[in-house]
C-alpha cells in the first residue's frame, strides 16, 4: 500500500510538473518577446509549417531523440517509445494551455509583455522542478540535457543553459531560412535561456529535499511501525520472563 501511495505521489508530481512546464511556455508565447527555449524549435516549426505548437512539439522531440543517440546514449526501443508517449502528452498540454492563456487579455504594452515573460520563467522552472523529482521518464529535450551533462561532465544547471542556447540557435536558423526572420527568437528567448537554468538550480537547492521527503513519507512510516512493534514484543517478552 505504501508503494502505491509513493507511486501516485510521483505520478501526480510528474503530471502537474508537465502542465506547469507547458503553461510557462504558453506565457512566453503570449509575451511575444521570443518564446522559451524549451519550445523554441517546436514554435519555429509551427511558424514555418502553419501547424499547431503541440503537433510540432512531437516533431522537434523526434530530433532530440536522434541527437541523444548521436551523443552516445544507448536508447532502447522501449525507452524511445516512452519518450514519444510523454511528448504526445506534452504536445496536448501545449495546445491546451496556449488556449487557456489566450483567454487572458493580450499583453499589448511592453511592461505587460515583460510581466508575462517573467511569469513564464518561474512557471517553467517550477514545472521542471516537479517533474524532474518525480523520477519518471523525461521528455526527449530534457533527457538530452542530462545526456549533455554526463557526456561533457557538466553541472546540470550549466548543461540546461547549454542545451537551451543550442536549441535557440537551431530555431533561429530554421526561421531565417523559411520565413526570413528570427520568428520564434527574441530578447525574451535569450533571457529565458540564461535564467531558467539559474532558477532551476536555485529551486533544486532549496526545495528538492522537501519534495523528496513528501514523496517518501509513506516509505518511512513502515519502518517506524516495525520498530514500535519490535519494542512492544520485547517488552511483552520481558514481562513474561
Amino acid at each position: 500500500m505504501n508503494h502505491i501511495n509513493v507511486t501516485m505521489k510521483r505520478l501526480s508530481l510528474y503530471v502537474v510538473g508537465l502542465f506547469f512546464l507547458s503553461l510557462g511556455v504558453s506565457f512566453s508565447i503570449q509575451a511575444n518577446l521570443g518564446v522559451s527555449p524549451v519550445s523554441s524549435l517546436a514554435y519555429a516549426f509551427a511558424l514555418t509549417s502553419g501547424l499547431s505548437v503541440g503537433m510540432m512539439t512531437v516533431a522537434a522531440n523526434i530530433l532530440f531523440i536522434i541527437v541523444q543517440v548521436l551523443l552516445g546514449k544507448r536508447l532502447s526501443l522501449r525507452e524511445a517509445i516512452v519518450q514519444l508517449l510523454i511528448t504526445f502528452l506534452f504536445g496536448f498540454y501545449m495546445d491546451f494551455t496556449l488556449f487557456l492563456v489566450q483567454l487572458l487579455p493580450t499583453p499589448e504594452t511592453i511592461v505587460m509583455r515583460w510581466v508575462f515573460l517573467i511569469i513564464s520563467l518561474f512557471i517553467v522552472s517550477i514545472g521542471l522542478l516537479g517533474y524532474f523529482n518525480a523520477k519518471f521518464p523525461l521528455m526527449p529535450y530534457d533527457e538530452l540535457t542530462f545526456v549533455i551533462s554526463e557526456r561533457f561532465k557538466m553541472e546540470f544547471s550549466k548543461a540546461k543553459i547549454t542545451s537551451d542556447l543550442l536549441n535557440v540557435v537551431v530555431a533561429g536558423l530554421v526561421c531565417l531560412v523559411f520565413i526570413h526572420s528570427l520568428g520564434s527568437i527574441g530578447i525574451g528567448t535569450l533571457v529565458a535561456a540564461y535564467f531558467i537554468g539559474k532558477i532551476v538550480g536555485w529551486l533544486m537547492k532549496h526545495y528538492q529535499k522537501y519534495l523528496v521527503q513528501w514523496i517518501n513519507m509513506d516509505k518511512k512510516e513502515k519502518p517506524e511501525k516495525t520498530k514500535s512493534h519490535v519494542a512492544l514484543k520485547e517488552k511483552n517478552a520481558e514481562q513474561s520472563s
